[in-house]
């Protein structure tokens, strides 16, 4: 089953995460089949950049969300409302 999920990158005390398509069976290190964007946590505001097409795409291919992803997913689109 496919996941998108988070991956997180950085070094220690200063996270940074990419947003993958993955497997589930295999650990959030291991290759990822497609990187549909990136999160960064440190900055004010924080960073949040995702490629809705390519989520999209991926989630009619039957990938799921974890929960993290689906709250960014709606931050992100909340913050781009309110900067128009």
């Amino acid at each position: 089953m496919l996941k998108i999920r988070l991956r997180r990158m950085g070094t220690r005390h200063r996270p940074f995460y990419r947003i993958v398509v993955s497997d589930s069976r295999k650990v959030p290190t291991a290759s990822a089949i497609d990187e549909v964007g990136h999160y960064d946590p440190r900055t004010e505001p924080e960073h949040i950049q995702i490629d809705r097409e390519r989520v999209d795409h991926w989630v009619q291919q039957g990938a799921q969300l974890t929960p993290t992803v689906r709250k960014l997913l709606k931050r992100q689109t909340h913050s781009a409302t309110e900067s128009v």
